[in-house]
């Protein structure tokens, strides 16, 4: 991914695309970040896991940014947000349908052996691992919890 961000800064530098350049800026210093994080807790670099984490966590942060602009009446600043988030986006996996999101859910309960709520973190440690940056992980939590009550 580290590569493919950098021939993506060349190319819009190339190209004269002074916004996309901007996002691919950020997303660049935010995988030195990761990177630099990593090497403090002993590892060469971060997982391609932690960097797809890392930029679904920018796209959150810049939707959440768009609604406190849309409140602001702001509309310039929501169209920047969201073109950020549509350059971001493009680094990410394809995410996953609601029906996707169960059937993994649920795959991962069975192959965890979870019964209970106290089950949960093996649940959703086997669906960050398979599907990191396709699922919104606050609301699959939730989702997590309703099955294992179910099951109670």
């Amino acid at each position: 991914m580290r590569k493919i961000i950098s021939e993506a800064v060349k190319t819009a530098m190339k190209a004269g695309d002074k916004a996309r350049l901007s996002t691919l800026r950020l997303i660049s210093a935010k995988l030195k970040d990761i990177d630099l994080a990593a090497q403090g807790l002993g590892k060469a670099e971060a997982s391609d896991i932690e960097l797809v984490e890392a930029l679904a966590k920018m796209v959150k942060q810049r939707r959440e940014s768009i609604e406190h602009f849309k409140t602001g009446n702001r509309p310039d600043l929501v169209a920047i947000e969201e073109a950020e988030i549509t350059v971001i986006e493009g680094y990410l996996p394809k995410g996953l349908s609601a029906g996707e999101v169960a059937a993994a859910i649920d795959a991962a309960i069975k192959e965890a052996g979870a019964a209970t709520q106290k089950d949960m973190g093996k649940v959703i440690a086997l669906l960050k691992e398979r599907h990191a940056g396709q699922m919104d992980f606050g609301a699959v939590s939730g989702l997590v919890k309703a099955k294992l009550n179910v099951k109670v």
